[in-house]
């Protein structure tokens, strides 16, 4: 009887897919691309942190004392890195810590350390001149014609008989004059509470208005 020698099917060297082929291996220019990718998301996350909480802040405004320039619920950027610079000036808009309150206002800057002021009717005297307001136009006129002042709290009172602006701190209103809770109730703002400028509306899209300048 003769006898055969390696004639058996040698087993597979290793796995193969259905086409008999070996599976191709992930290439190292995808991992490549996958960790830049993961880089780039991590470096995002971190710009949008550093220019959330250390340059720009969003604001909600609430409640009327700032009508009609700016209106409840309205959504705005603050500039926190500006008042690093320089101090504010008249007519800027900023958001402050009221701690009695616990919680921030937003209202108009109207003067600033070493100022006088004095509120009386719907004029505001800074120094002994009265100061153009013409984002109060309008709302003054329309009071005028119904027969009665914008304004109803004048400055100095009993409770602040002081007009001199201390040095390191601000005098605020709010444009809603009649309503509004400001250094006229609270008294002078320290410059250290002030947490920056408000810059832009962007909520509601129709509404959508730089304001950095505030006039």
């Amino acid at each position: 009887m003769e006898t055969t020698s390696g004639t058996g099917a040698e087993p597979p060297s290793g796995p193969a897919d259905r086409s008999g082929q070996p599976p191709k291996k992930p290439s190292k220019k995808s991992s490549n691309e996958l960790m830049e990718w993961i880089k780039a998301l991590v470096i995002a996350g971190i710009l949008v942190f550093v220019i959330r909480w250390l340059l720009i802040s969003p604001f909600i405004v609430d409640g009327e004392s700032m009508e009609p320039n700016f209106q409840n619920r309205e959504r705005i950027i603050v500039n926190k890195v500006l008042y690093d610079i320089r101090k504010p000036k008249p007519g800027e808009v900023i958001v402050f810590h009221v701690p009695d309150e616990q919680r921030d206002f937003i209202k108009r800057v109207i003067a600033v350390g070493g100022d006088t002021v004095k509120v009386q009717g719907d004029t505001v005297y800074v120094n002994g001149k009265p100061i153009d307001e013409p984002y109060l136009k309008q709302a003054i006129d329309q009071a005028h014609a119904a027969g009665h002042n914008y304004n109803n709290g004048d400055f100095p009172n009993d409770q602040f008989p002081d007009g001199k602006v201390p040095d390191g701190e601000l005098f605020v209103m709010g444009d809603n004059r009649p309503n509004s809770k400001d250094s006229r109730m609270i008294g002078y703002v320290p410059l250290d509470r002030v947490v920056g400028r408000a810059e832009l509306i962007f909520w509601p899209f129709d509404d959508i208005k730089y304001i950095g300048r505030g006039k």
